[in-house]
């Protein structure tokens, strides 16, 4: 079985890694995010806008049943990182279970697996979807209220942890904004984000 991405389209891919605020898109950032973005994510991480490979793979592995794709989204979101420190624990979106059931599988999951696997860190599921919206097709003021409501936190937060949320792909930012606020109310002294692409809202 041949590799998903040639050496070429990996190299393409990691050679125009997006450098501006992975939440909102702005080309002023710093760590990954501008000042607006900054509370409550930190510091983020995107691979890519979403063209060309980037987004032959995602579509893939979203829409087209490419299981595999898990990985090669994983090692490529692990490079664009780079090293993490032993105390960040990956923390997934929870996914929209009609999702996973049309899928057969949680795709935020399986990335976020494979990305905590690669770097030796834990993965932790602290967040739970309380609502059943979904965001395709909405528009941007429809997506942050939606996304306002949709997370909540179960079981203990370590205010010792650097929480990573992940996600596969960013348009607005809200889900992230929002999964990130949840958690540091819930205690979380820092928050993370990372992505695989970014999807400017039409």
């Amino acid at each position: 079985m041949g590799a998903i991405l040639c050496d070429n389209c990996k190299y393409d891919i990691e050679n125009s890694y997006f450098e501006g605020c992975a939440l909102c898109g702005s080309p002023s950032a710093r760590h990954g995010v501008c000042k607006r973005c900054s509370d409550p994510c930190s510091q983020a991480w995107c691979v890519g806008e979403r063209s060309g490979e980037l987004r032959q793979i995602i579509d893939s592995y979203k829409f087209y049943n490419n299981y595999a794709a898990h990985g090669t989204l994983a090692e490529l979101l692990s490079q664009r990182i780079g090293h993490l420190p032993a105390a960040v624990t990956v923390v997934p979106i929870p996914t929209v279970a009609s999702h996973i059931r049309q899928r057969g599988y949680d795709h935020t999951l399986l990335i976020a697996r494979s990305l905590a696997k690669r770097q030796g860190i834990t993965l932790t599921r602290p967040l739970h979807r309380q609502t059943t919206t979904k965001q395709r097709d909405a528009n941007r003021a429809q997506r942050f209220a939606q996304a306002k409501e949709a997370f909540i936190t179960r079981g203990k937060i370590d205010q010792n942890a650097t929480y990573l949320l992940i996600d596969d792909v960013i348009t607005t930012g809200a889900t992230l904004h929002y999964a990130a606020l949840a958690l540091k109310q819930a205690g979380a002294s820092e928050v993370w984000a990372a992505a695989i692409a970014r999807q400017p809202l039409d």
